[in-house]
């Protein structure tokens, strides 16, 4: 399948309704607080390239009040298992869950697993660093931040390079306030029973949402359409591919093995109404 230069057609983008709430979601992984059983919880996630159903169910949920996006995610999983406790260890390497957040220079990635280990990055396009002046803020500065590039797609032999070009990753930067939380239905790193699975929670306030805004209100008005991805990443067991070729799966697919492409990610719609 060729992949579009810019993300998946329209008709392949999920719109996904966020709804105003009166008051915060309790933040304890467990999801059983009322306000995410009024949220509308999305339909399940698909293949990352084609679109096709995923042999696990994972579903997500977000909610929005004065303060702060809120997120939630519900992941089935038989074997619950996470090994990784460092803060911005490559957590991709093992079962995690994501979060990606565009603006129209720069997009923020979170990733957790089942223990609570969570990793960001913030990445700022090559083309906009001094245009959209994040090289006169001293916590881009690449002189004295932990600082990658990321090129193009990640299979870049099928897919060559993204039509934007290079990012630059700063991978010392922390989301202002987050807060998150896990839970998991079944026994961590035991293969002797089956487990339901695990759930996340995690709160974005807003004031780091200012720096992906590109102009538009913090909190948003009523209509307001964000970009972001919602996906998951499970790697056989014995890190083979022979069980799960393509073992990525997010809210729509992408038509590449990549969750790093804006253009992709599904449209959020921010809604005042309240869900309670």
């Amino acid at each position: 399948m060729k992949h579009p230069p810019y993300g998946c057609p329209e008709e392949f983008l999920v719109h996904y309704d966020c709804f105003r709430t009166s008051r915060p979601p309790r933040l304890d992984g467990r999801l059983d607080d009322p306000v995410w059983r009024r949220a509308v919880r999305s339909p399940k996630f698909v293949d990352l390239i084609d679109g096709s159903p995923a042999p696990l169910e994972t579903r997500m949920a977000a909610l929005w009040d004065d303060e702060a996006f809120y997120v939630a995610y519900w992941i089935e999983e038989p074997d619950v298992r996470a090994t990784l406790t460092e803060r911005d260890s490559f957590l991709w390497k093992e079962n995690d869950a994501e979060l990606f957040i565009a603006g129209p220079d720069a997009y923020y990635e979170f990733q957790v697993n089942a223990r609570g280990t969570i990793y960001e990055v913030f990445y700022v396009w090559q083309d906009a660093y001094r245009r959209a002046g994040f090289d006169r803020r001293p916590e881009f500065d690449l002189a004295s931040r932990n600082v990658d590039v990321l090129g193009g797609y990640q299979d870049a032999s099928r897919y060559g390079r993204h039509p934007r070009g290079k990012r630059w990753a700063f991978m010392d930067w922390d989301f202002p306030g987050l807060r998150w939380a896990v839970n998991v239905d079944g026994t961590l790193n035991d293969s002797r029973d089956v487990d339901r699975g695990w759930t996340l929670e995690a709160a974005f306030p807003w004031e780091g949402f200012a720096l992906l805004a590109g102009g538009r209100p913090l909190p948003p008005r009523d209509g307001d359409v964000w970009r972001m991805d919602f996906s998951r990443f499970e790697p056989p067991p014995g890190g083979g591919s022979a069980l799960i070729p393509d073992p990525g799966w997010a809210l729509n697919r992408h038509g590449v093995y990549d969750s790093h492409v804006p253009e992709a990610f599904s449209c959020l719609h921010f809604r005042r109404r309240l869900i309670d």
